[in-house]
C-alpha cells in the first residue's frame, strides 16, 4: 500500500468485494462502469488508509498536554487579571479619599479620573467572559479528537468523567456574553428595537 502504510484486513476486503463484484460482472461491463468500479475501489482504499492514519496519530500530547495547559494558562490569565483590577480598584479608593484634600478644580478632575478607571476596570469581567468561552471550546476539542481517534482504531472512546452540564435557563441562554466587534448590535438597531416597545 503506498504511503508506507501496511493493508489493513479492512483493505484487503474492500478489494476482494470490489474484484469479486467485476469478475461476476465480466464481460456484461462497459467501460464507464469498469471505471466507476475501479474508482470505488480506490475510494475505499483511500477510506481505510485515511481511518488507519487517524488511528494512529498519537493525541496523547494534545488531548494530555497542550489543551491542558492552554486552558491552564487561560485560567491563570483570568486569575491575574482578577489579581490586578482588585489592586486598581483599591488604588482608586485611595484616590477618592484623597478628593477632600485637594483644591474643588482638582477635586473634580480626580473624581472624573477615578471614575473612567472604574469605567475601564469592566474589561476584567469581558476578558473572564470571552476566555471562559475559549477554554470550553477547547475542551470540546479535546473531547471530539479523542472520541474520532478512538472510533478509527476501533476502541470505545473514554466516558467523559464530567458530570452533564445544568440545563441553562432563559435568560444564561439569552446572555452569551461580549460580543466580537462585528456581531454587536448597531445603536440604530437598538433604538428600533426600544421604539418598538412603544
Amino acid at each position: 500500500m503506498p504511503d508506507g502504510i501496511p493493508a489493513s484486513p479492512e483493505d484487503d476486503r474492500i478489494e476482494a468485494a470490489v474484484r469479486a463484484v467485476l469478475g461476476s460482472m465480466s464481460g456484461d461491463l462497459t467501460a464507464k462502469e469498469a471505471a466507476l468500479l475501479a474508482e470505488l475501489e480506490a475510494l475505499g482504499r483511500t477510506i481505510a488508509r485515511a481511518k488507519a492514519e487517524i488511528a494512529q496519530l498519537s493525541v496523547d500530547e494534545i488531548t494530555g498536554a497542550h489543551i491542558p495547559s492552554a486552558t491552564d494558562e487561560l485560567d491563570a490569565i483570568v486569575d491575574h487579571t482578577a489579581q490586578a483590577t482588585n489592586e486598581i480598584l483599591d488604588c482608586c479608593e485611595v484616590l477618592e479619599k484623597l478628593e477632600s484634600e485637594v483644591p474643588p478644580a482638582a477635586a473634580v478632575a480626580l473624581q472624573g479620573a477615578v471614575t473612567r478607571i472604574y469605567e475601564a476596570c469592566s474589561f476584567q469581567d469581558i476578558t473572564g467572559q470571552r476566555i471562559s468561552k475559549v477554554v470550553a471550546a477547547l475542551k470540546a476539542i479535546e473531547s471530539r479528537v479523542e472520541t474520532a481517534v478512538a472510533n478509527a482504531s476501533g476502541r470505545v472512546a473514554a466516558m467523559a468523567t464530567e458530570p452533564p452540564a445544568a440545563p441553562r435557563t432563559e435568560g444564561q441562554a439569552l446572555a452569551n456574553g461580549p460580543q466580537l466587534p462585528g456581531g454587536a448590535s448597531s445603536q440604530a438597531e437598538i433604538d428600533r428595537l426600544l421604539a418598538s416597545f412603544d
